[in-house]
């Protein structure tokens, strides 16, 4: 007997959704068409716009938090800024004439996410206090039913999962961690209560925050030790103020903030192009990393100590020029020797020193939750998310997940950028599921589900590229899982996933009617 071919299967398949969108269209468009939205960061409050600009009020975003912001509402410590530069780190189609710097200060961008929640009306759809505790779907009703830390229950159409993956401090789990007599905290819950002046104070961690922090409070703390485990690749940050003039221009000039975005986003895939793959770029912004080294820190000793022995790339590349010269202050003391227990009154390192400390701050980053689920979701015949990763998080364009309809992720699995502005990505996810939700109105359809084999497809793609990048060039970082898998970052051009992601595509769904 003759099987079908691959191509007579596929129209068949077709033909199916197709009898399934007519019938669907014989249902009430009027009929109650809720939505969900989990987090009210960039994405959330993103999304709800998208909805908005839609025609779509039916929503509601449930918010952990206390105000819209999700990371720059978290991160208040000293000295905290983006590093991808202001005009790109915005809304496409919210362009802000009015930052003060190159590069924003936290609070400048908690006031713009704020600023365009409320220019959009979304404020009123948030339910501030509000963690979502537990998610299934009732496949009988085609509907997701949300528990709620408020002990209420939300039922869905769709839900969209903005919660992001930065978001819980991580804490080392060293011994004695508790016992500190003084105050302890992660940058991410900076004490603002806790008066550094003339503390011996320790900072754990040399990452992103750690190179703002570290310089923001070496001028007024008492002693400041610093305790590196692996030193990072830092870029000068060509930081300045814009000037009142410049200002002005980008409220008067039409088309000059869009035409500065596009040149700042070109760049960045420019410089994406070394910090992606191994090239002759990536060993030009090397060269350029080491001179800026040579020309801050003149003891060749503590060079040495602060110099990278990886690849550029291989962990995040950090921008700052105020970093390397805090370390020639006689109040800082650089330590290359991990922490590795902490007493009562301060600090053993692990060639067994010990350093009294009035404080300690984390520097240590946060726990990936990309690749896991954020709460028990479970989807098709009860099976939870964290089952269907069991093996590494897989997602369609990191937006769908099979076995769970009508479910969407922004920022989901392998969809971080290394080199620019995650908004550039997030937006496309954006535009992908309101595409998605448009198609289900316009249809009548009871729930999208992306097919496995796409998925799969998919996937292995990105696992066929990924060992070509310098992500997998050798060193430990936070991009990789414990087996070695690179579930975080997409392996290319931003503009790329754009174009493979922006538009919504049924093809690639299966329509249950």
């Amino acid at each position: 007997m003759n099987r079908p071919t691959p191509f007579a299967a596929e129209l068949r398949r077709l033909r199916q959704n197709a009898m399934l969108i007519r019938d669907g269209l014989r249902r009430s468009r009027q009929e109650p068409f809720p939505i969900v939205i989990i987090g009210a960061g960039f994405g959330g409050v993103g999304m709800g716009i998208a909805l908005k600009e839609a025609g779509l009020e039916d929503f509601t975003i449930l918010e952990r938090g206390d105000d819209v912001g999700g990371t720059w509402r978290d991160n208040t410590y000293p000295g905290c800024a983006c590093d991808v530069p202001s005009h790109l780190y915005s809304y496409s189609f919210a362009l802000n004439p009015n930052w003060t710097r190159a590069y924003s200060p936290w609070n400048e961008i908690r006031d713009y996410i704020r600023d365009c929640a409320e220019r959009w009306d979304i404020m009123r759809h948030i339910r501030f206090g509000t963690a979502v505790e537990e998610a299934w779907f009732d496949e009988t009703q085609a509907l997701w039913h949300l528990r709620t830390s408020a002990g209420e229950e939300h039922t869905a159409r769709v839900v969209v999962s903005a919660v992001g993956g930065l978001v819980n401090p991580k804490i080392p789990d060293l011994e004695g961690r508790d016992d500190f007599a003084g105050p302890a905290f992660h940058t991410a819950r900076w004490r603002h209560d806790v008066d550094l002046r003339g503390k011996r104070v320790a900072v754990v961690g040399t990452g992103a925050s750690a190179i703002q922090v570290v310089p923001s409070i070496a001028p007024e703390v008492g002693h400041l030790t610093v305790f590196q485990r692996t030193p990072p690749w830092i870029m000068p940050k060509p930081d300045r103020a814009f000037t009142e003039l410049e200002k002005a221009l980008n409220r008067h000039v039409p088309g000059l903030m869009r035409l500065r975005r596009t040149g700042i986003y070109l760049a960045t895939e420019a410089i994406g192009t070394g910090i992606v793959w191994n090239n002759p770029v990536n060993q030009m912004l090397e060269t350029i990393a080491r001179r800026h080294i040579e020309q801050e820190i003149p003891d060749p000793e503590l060079r040495r100590k602060l110099t990278p022995d990886f690849r550029l790339g291989c962990k995040r590349l950090l921008f700052s020029s105020e970093y390397y010269p805090v370390f020639l202050r006689d109040n800082v003391e650089l330590v290359t020797a991990p922490a590795k227990r902490v007493t009562k009154t301060g600090i053993t390192d692990s060639e067994g020193t010990h350093r009294r400390f009035d404080v300690i701050v984390w520097a240590t980053g946060f726990s990936l939750d990309i690749a896991r689920a954020p709460f028990p979701i479970r989807g098709l015949g009860g099976r939870t998310l964290d089952e269907a990763w069991a093996n590494g998080a897989q997602a369609w364009k990191g937006v769908a997940i099979h076995g769970f309809p009508n479910w969407f992720t922004i920022m989901g699995p392998n969809t971080g950028p290394g080199h620019t502005s995650v908004l550039v990505y997030s937006e496309a996810q954006i535009h992908h599921i309101l595409g998605a939700i448009r198609y289900l109105r316009r249809t009548g359809a009871r729930f999208l589900q992306v097919r496995a084999d796409a998925q799969q497809r998919y996937n292995d793609e990105l696992q066929r590229r990924l060992p070509n990048t310098n992500w997998n060039a050798g060193c430990t970082s936070w991009y990789l899982g414990a087996d070695g898998q690179n579930l975080t970052l997409f392996p290319g051009y931003a503009g790329e996933y754009v174009l493979r992601t922006r538009q919504f595509w049924p093809f690639a769904y299966d329509i249950a009617s």
